[in-house]
């Protein structure tokens, strides 16, 4: 997944706590929605209104999904599903970069 190519991007930014977490929303050739990001270290909170498939391409992450649950490891080259109208924690130690992909959304 280094290319995405054929794609419809929006100009602005999505730029959240503070600019430490940034983004830039796409649709694909067939309609599918996505956003390639970026998040400096930092411990950061995110809410959900649809499903999301969170993919690592460069750095680790650590996720909690649940506020009373274990924190998990994730790398380059691996994922993470995000339940639809949960609020989630995601924290970095180092630059991490992301694809996430918007599931069960009307195209």
């Amino acid at each position: 997944m280094d290319v995405f190519k054929t794609v419809d991007m929006a100009v602005k930014g999505n730029i959240y706590e503070g600019g430490k977490v940034t983004s830039r929303t796409f649709w694909t050739s067939d309609g599918e929605r996505k956003t390639v990001g970026i998040m400096l270290p930092g411990s950061y909170s995110f809410s959900t209104s649809t499903q999301e498939k969170m993919e690592m391409t460069n750095g680790i992450v650590e996720v909690r999904l649940d506020p009373d649950g274990e924190w998990s490891r994730y790398k380059e080259g691996e994922f993470f599903m995000v339940p639809a109208g949960v609020t989630f924690e995601i924290r970095c130690a180092g630059v991490a970069e992301y694809v996430c992909s918007y599931l069960n959304e009307s195209k």
